[in-house]
């Protein structure tokens, strides 16, 4: 229901897009004889990285429906994912469906070195008909197998290490994870990956055929691959899963609820208005998604309103060096570790983050509420002459409280004011308030007179 509601914010850009889930691409593919190479039945890879949300799980599952369909032989899925968000009864659910594939499933741990899958993820490797790694990849952090047909899922005898710990290729392959016979160190590209699953025989006695032999225009024999067809996301699947990551639904919950301020002190909404809705919008779906602790997220809310606090006043003050606290913590502790995954912001993320607000809230925001009281149509005239009591010392500037509420100020003619002291209104500057005593303020040389 979630993603239905949000989905129709976004309605506008989707009738600008297709929704076309795969783009058939022969980028692995080598054919030199286009009737040879469509002898053989096609190979599918889906990209997933990222975090395995609700979005990607569907994602996953559509591409094992449309390979089947398609009368594919194999179903690659490149791994690069640090971790599972979704819930282990879904997990499971996912699992099921790849073990229960009419498609053969691969695995494959890539495309560079820095690929890993962490988590729940990993657990794939039990159920995939066969899986393969880079060099240099990782798989691990698998915590307690999940139950499918009342046995745990089966990842030989490296079960143990896998569950807290992470390994290697070479570790994989010498404690019977890997289910690919190959003599390589690894399997480098997609390519390789499809040749080497030539001739292996599934549990149901299938023997995949990725390869055809033929000959070159000089007699020679040569290896001609199967159509390789790539797929990813479609636009709206990616926009989904792009905000449910960490960095991004952070970013855009706080410029969301830094926009509707600005609209709240301009009295008006607009398209700043609609945009920080939006932005907040999708911000609470990410963080919906993710393991968000619900306790930052009242520190995040609470450093917005603490901010808003002085920028009534018109000076950052107490409540902007509490507001700076609040937001500091309620984005160091946002999120829940995962298996593996400590799902903390960058100190990069956090640092533009951090004075970014900084320079909305002190200057920012305080210029454009000063130029919005400045406007004649606001109406503070009625505040001339009105007297008030001085909240700390004004000499030459404080903050000054006028009935229920406190300005900024600044003494009329140098004439200081101590804390407590009584005051009189005689001037208005944007939201800065020109104060005198109420008794023994100094006067103008032109008014004084004559004796």
């Amino acid at each position: 229901m979630r993603r239905l509601a949000i989905t129709f914010l976004v309605a506008p850009l989707a009738g600008l897009v297709g929704l076309s889930l795969f783009s058939s691409i022969a980028g692995a593919a080598v054919p030199q004889d286009d009737s040879a190479a469509t002898e053989l039945a096609p190979v599918d890879v889906f990209e997933v990285s990222g975090l395995l949300d609700s979005v990607m799980v569907d994602a996953i599952e559509d591409a094992i429906a449309t390979s089947e369909s398609n009368g594919s032989q194999a179903l690659i899925l490149q791994l690069n994912t640090g971790g599972a968000v979704v819930s282990d009864e879904r997990m499971t659910e996912l699992l099921q469906r790849v073990a229960d594939a009419k498609v053969a499933i691969g695995l494959w741990v890539g495309p560079n070195r820095d690929a890993h899958t962490y988590g729940r993820p990993a657990q794939l490797f039990g159920v995939a008909d066969v899986t393969a790694m880079v060099a240099g990849t990782r798989i691990g952090h698998t915590g307690d197998l999940l139950v499918l047909d009342g046995a745990e899922v089966d990842l030989g005898a490296g079960a143990e290490q896998l569950r807290d710990g992470t390994m290697s290729f070479s570790q994989a392959r010498s404690l019977g994870v890997l289910r690919l016979d190959i003599t390589d160190e690894g399997v480098p590209t997609v390519r390789s990956m499809v040749l080497a699953l030539d001739g292996v025989v599934l549990d149901n006695g299938t023997v995949l055929d990725t390869v055809v032999q033929e000959l070159n225009d000089t007699g020679d024999s040569q290896n001609v691959s199967t159509l390789v067809r790539f797929s990813q996301l479609n636009l709206i699947s990616e926009l989904f899963h792009t905000v449910a990551s960490p960095p991004i639904a952070f970013l855009f919950f706080v410029i969301g609820c830094c926009l509707l301020l600005f609209e709240l002190f301009t009295a008006g909404v607009g398209l700043a208005g609609f945009i920080g809705l939006v932005l907040t919008v999708f911000g609470c779906y990410g963080f919906a998604e993710l393991p968000t602790r619900p306790g930052a997220i009242a520190l995040l809310v609470g450093a917005m309103v603490a901010y808003a606090i002085d920028v009534q006043v018109g000076i950052p003050r107490l409540w902007t060096g509490v507001g700076t606290t609040l937001f500091v913590l309620g984005a160091w502790f946002l999120y829940e570790p995962l298996p593996g995954n400590s799902l903390r912001l960058g100190w990069l993320t956090l640092a533009v983050a951090v004075i970014g607000v900084l320079l909305t809230f002190v200057v920012g925001m305080p210029s454009m509420v000063r130029t919005r009281f400045a406007t004649p149509t606001i109406g503070r005239d009625w505040m001339i002459g009105s007297s008030g009591l001085a909240v700390g010392a004004i000499d030459p500037e404080g903050v000054a409280q006028v009935g229920e509420s406190k300005w900024r100020a600044r003494t009329n003619r140098a004439t200081p004011l101590a804390a407590g002291a009584e005051l009189r209104v005689v001037a208005i500057d944007g939201v800065t308030l020109e104060v005198e005593p109420l008794e023994g303020a100094a006067r103008d040389y032109r008014e004084r007179r004559a004796k």
